[in-house]
């Protein structure tokens, strides 16, 4: 059977068993802050981008992986494996699936590049999902295909910790953020189609994490749900608290909280919070 070698992005949260699986490889994003350049998890860990960001006067950027990065990372690849399959955030919040697909016409080795359309661990859980088929024999060709599936099935709705965080990131329009700011109002953005797109708007953090969690419970009523994932910033008791309260009422779906990512923090703030699931 082809060895194969999976890729992604440092968008992705890799949980122990995609860290410690020795298949599977995930390329850094570039973070700048200010004229300083860091590699998202390499050279700069969440805990200090977190510090860099309270201390910084202008706010962070990131960059996609070069092709260059991708092309170094899959000639590298070539010899221990036959074949990559790279799965990245939706092509519609970076460059990242271009750069792979560049990089895969480069190199001697087939590489299939997945736009995930999501993000986060999201994409985490799209990758642990091709692993474990992979493991259990199924072909390439039949996970591309379930992956391009799953991909469609993903609903994510996030409550921004920050506005201006978002705004400041060129994600938001200064008429769109004093909007927020005068009227207090809390958008709930979720991935549409891999872009992304206000759901709704509330005046108050509760009402927005309420409504949330309708959307969740009218997913449920009609589709099979898997899994649930609760995502965030640095508020990590209030996503164990919701996690606790999902729990209760969800009792026969496994659900856990995951940070974001560096990348992610950039544009949305440190007290991010946003629920996630596949419609199966």
């Amino acid at each position: 059977m082809e060895k194969i070698a999976w890729v992604t992005d440092s968008t992705a949260f890799l949980d122990d068993v995609l860290t410690n699986h020795p298949d599977v490889y995930s390329i850094p994003m570039v973070v700048y802050f200010e004229e300083d350049e860091y590699l998202d998890g390499v050279t700069l860990s969440l805990e200090d981008f977190y510090t860099k960001l309270e201390t910084s006067q202008v706010p962070p950027k990131t960059s996609q992986p070069s092709v260059g990065a991708f092309v170094e990372l899959y000639n590298k690849l070539s010899e221990s494996y036959d074949r990559i399959i790279s799965v990245h955030l939706s092509s519609h919040l970076s460059g990242t699936v271009s750069s792979s697909k560049q990089a895969g016409e480069m190199v001697d080795i087939p590489v299939h590049t997945v736009d995930s359309r999501v993000i986060s661990f999201p994409l985490s859980a799209m990758l642990k999902r091709g692993v474990e088929m992979r493991e259990a024999g199924t072909s390439y060709e039949e996970i591309l295909a379930h992956l391009e599936e799953l991909a469609k099935k993903c609903e994510i709705y996030v409550l921004i910790g920050s506005l201006e965080q978002l705004h400041r990131s060129g994600r938001m329009t200064g008429v769109q953020k004093l909007l927020g700011s005068l009227l207090q109002i809390k958008p709930i953005i979720k991935i549409e189609d891999g872009r992304l797109e206000v759901s709704e708007k509330v005046r108050t953090e509760k009402k927005a994490l309420s409504k949330i969690t309708d959307y969740l419970k009218e997913a449920s009523a009609h589709s099979s749900i898997r899994e649930l994932f609760v995502l965030h910033g640095t508020n990590v008791d209030q996503a164990e608290a919701l996690v606790k309260e999902l729990r209760e009422t969800y009792p026969a779906i496994p659900i856990n909280a995951f940070p974001l990512s560096t990348a992610i923090a950039v544009h949305a703030g440190v007290n991010t919070i946003g629920i996630s699931w596949f419609n199966e």
